[in-house]
């Protein structure tokens, strides 16, 4: 089941145990039974602190426990944990088996005082990229606190449960048998919304921030390469974002990041937000900013407020809040988003294997998209309002190739159609007749762009019609001493190279700033504050 490589470098690994382990083993004698036997063995050969026992109980079959041994089993896995799970699992058995979390101390604490008794359930996909991060959280949870329990459970292999509970989106998560959440969640954001006290305190903990001389307004690639060039001027440093990484947490594969020839977007934020820490830098993240009111006088503060009521002070802010996926705001489409309506085709268009979808968008996105879930899904038909496809030549010929799509150019989505639990079909407008079809489906995916999450700015900074920030050669904004970069700004293309280039910039144009403000009397910057 595994190479020598990766034998070796999990051998490796489980030197870090610290605490006998056992993996029980709930088996039949299906094919994928056999898989996970053979992975499990394969593991257990790897340390005498790993024991397989094949006695497990569970229904789900394949599944497996592992359980430090004389302790009752709090992590499962039902199905076989590769691909993207595969990380999950290994460190599943470290965190059982005694090793140390790198999550920071007040994190460890938060978890281990959790009460009362919790039972999670995961859906996960093995071609999700989100999914490891809850996968990953809850399993830490139950590895750490008694009271926890969690099973992570592939989709794809137990179908009869996803159709049960109508799950067609992940990950989608469970407690105690009630829906919990679906869509990435860190371990934070769980916590916050296990432990009700927790955004009180972090409310506190905020409010509580000196003032800043930069302060970073958004935690993607801009951001991330704000804060950097901030904090290497040795000038005090914040970032306050609603998720560290971005919309680059959603990203599938990066194949023109320059001079990585291929990476994951969750791979990419952790490592960026693991340079910011190498810093000086205050990181607030979980904090949704609300308005922005400006300085009264250059020298004085700007102030940003949160969505929980505390507020952050700053002589100069980089606004660099991203984008979102745009939505077709059509009927249908928020009654029936995660039920049926999905935005992330690599997550979820393993829950859709063997039916029929619709992928809304011609660009690259949809195309690419309509590619992939072509060899996943019955038939896919591919919509575009434009005459034509605006994607790449080299993918437009792909797509052409495949057997099972169909492409419908001249066409506007009008309508999505469900039956009160999911989607059945859509209905579209012929713009050059002018007649309205319905097409019969199981899916809708919406690649139709992105949307700059600048709505609490309206009024304030200067916005092109299309809701981006307009900024100039150096980041600046039309407020002094406040800059600008990323997906949410009026700079051409939106690429991940691009985004961290302009965030450096405006991290050099607001220390330029600082360093040519006129000496402004200490009690005149306290009564503007």
């Amino acid at each position: 089941m595994l190479d020598a490589n990766i034998k070796s470098q999990l051998k490796a690994y489980f030197e870090r145990l610290v605490h006998p382990v056992e993996l029980v083993a709930s088996l039949d004698d299906g094919a994928k039974s056999a898989e996970v036997l053979a992975l499990l063995e394969d593991i257990a050969s790897l340390s005498d602190k790993i024991a397989l026992k094949r006695d497990g109980t569970d229904g789900r079959k394949p599944s497996f426990a592992i359980r430090r041994a004389g302790e009752e089993a709090r992590v499962h896995f039902a199905g076989l944990p590769m691909g993207h799970e595969f990380n999950s699992l290994i460190l599943a058995l470290l965190q059982v088996g005694g090793h140390a979390p790198k999550e920071s101390a007040d994190v460890l604490a938060q978890v281990k005082s959790l009460k009362g008794k919790f039972r999670f359930e995961t859906y996960f996909s093995l071609s999700c990229q989100n999914c490891p991060d809850i996968v990953q959280a809850l399993n830490l949870i139950a590895a750490l606190n008694a009271n926890v329990e969690h099973v992570a459970i592939d989709g794809a292999l137990f179908q009869s449960e996803v159709d049960a509970r109508k799950i067609m989106a992940v990950p989608s998560v469970y407690l105690n048998g009630e829906p919990f959440g679906q869509g990435r969640m860190s371990l934070e954001q769980i916590l916050a919304k296990l432990d009700t006290a927790a955004e009180a305190r972090a409310a506190e903990k905020v409010a509580s921030q000196a003032p800043f001389d930069v302060l970073v307004v958004g935690g993607g690639p801009a951001g991330a390469a704000a804060a950097i060039y901030a904090a290497r001027k040795g000038i005090r440093t914040g970032v306050v974002a609603e998720r560290f990484g971005g919309q680059v947490l959603d990203t599938m594969a990066i194949e023109n990041f320059v001079s990585v020839s291929h990476t994951e977007g969750p791979k990419l934020a952790a490592a960026l937000e693991q340079h910011v820490k190498d810093y000086d830098v205050e990181i607030m993240n979980l904090q949704t900013a609300t308005s922005l009111t400006p300085a009264a006088q250059p020298g004085s503060y700007h102030e940003i407020a949160l969505a929980n009521g505390a507020s952050l002070k700053a002589k100069t802010l980089i606004l660099s809040t991203g984008a979102r996926w745009r939505q077709m705001n059509v009927p249908g489409e928020a009654e029936y988003r995660n039920r049926g309506v999905a935005y992330c085709p690599h997550c979820d268009g393993p829950l859709f294997k063997g039916k029929r979808v619709a992928v809304i968008g011609g660009g690259n996105s949809g195309v690419e998209a309509a590619i992939d879930l072509a060899g996943i899904v019955a038939h896919v038909t591919l919509i575009e309002f434009d005459s034509a496809l605006r994607a790449d030549a080299v993918l437009q010929a792909k797509l052409r190739s495949l057997k099972n799509v169909a492409i419908v150019t001249s066409a506007q989505t009008t309508e999505v159609l469900g039956d009160g639990a999911k989607v059945v079909g859509l209905t579209y407008k012929d713009r050059k007749g002018g007649d309205a079809k319905r097409v019969d489906l199981e899916g809708i995916f919406v690649q139709i762009g992105l949307v700059p999450n600048t709505e609490w700015l309206k009024g304030v900074v200067a916005l092109s019609p299309r809701g981006e920030i307009e900024v100039d050669a150096r980041g600046e904004t039309s407020l002094p001493g406040v800059f600008a970069a990323g997906d949410a700004t009026t700079v051409p293309y939106k690429q991940i190279v691009i985004a961290m280039g302009e965030g450096s910039k405006a991290a050099l144009s607001a220390f330029d700033y600082l360093i040519r403000l006129a000496p402004v009397a200490e009690e005149e910057v306290k009564k503007a504050a």
